[in-house]
């Protein structure tokens, strides 16, 4: 066996991921075994560092499907180079940045209506009057994007009979 091979045990211990999510990760692509005569599990080192960026990825909140695509566009067989690292850097940078983009929305709309149809705030009753967010679906509307001028008639009323158009609906009510 070559020396630059590891044990499922040795990338356990080097990455800090137990061996059952090892083989988890394995079954998934994030990682291809080489089998020795004796069916044992060995592997390349440099799945020290795919797995450790599937760690850090999901730290960063990114989904295992995700990850499983960013790290497709890696090299098996190879340590991934500088340039490997930055083009996935690329996509996930703005991955992130959408995320940071909804949290600072949500963070600015934690205190006032985030049109969700609850009607327990004062405030309500001056961004979702009669609940006109129901409108639009379920869920937290202005949060997924709708605004309360969004469910405004022409007139500037807000007229209970209203529909939103199917293109502005993102889920209906059951």
């Amino acid at each position: 066996m070559p020396s630059s091979l590891l044990s499922i045990g040795d990338l356990s211990r080097r990455t800090g991921i137990s061996v059952s999510a090892i083989r988890f990760y394995e079954a998934r692509g994030l990682v291809q075994a080489i089998r020795t005569r004796g069916n044992q599990r060995r592997f390349m080192r440099a799945d020290i560092r795919r797995l450790s960026f599937a760690l850090i990825a999901q730290q960063l909140g990114l989904k295992l499907t995700e990850i499983e695509t960013e790290l497709a566009t890696l090299p098996q067989g190879r340590t991934p180079t500088r340039r490997d690292w930055q083009a996935i850097s690329r996509q996930i940078r703005a991955a992130l940045q959408a995320k940071i983009e909804m949290l600072e929305k949500t963070r600015d709309l934690l205190d006032g209506c985030i049109g969700c149809g609850c009607l327990s705030l004062d405030k309500c009753a001056l961004y979702n009057r009669d609940d006109r967010a129901a409108r639009g679906g379920a869920g937290p509307r202005f949060l997924l994007g709708d605004r309360p001028q969004d469910f405004d008639d022409a007139d500037g009323s807000t007229s209970r009979s209203r529909r939103v158009s199917p293109s502005r609906r993102q889920r209906s009510r059951p």
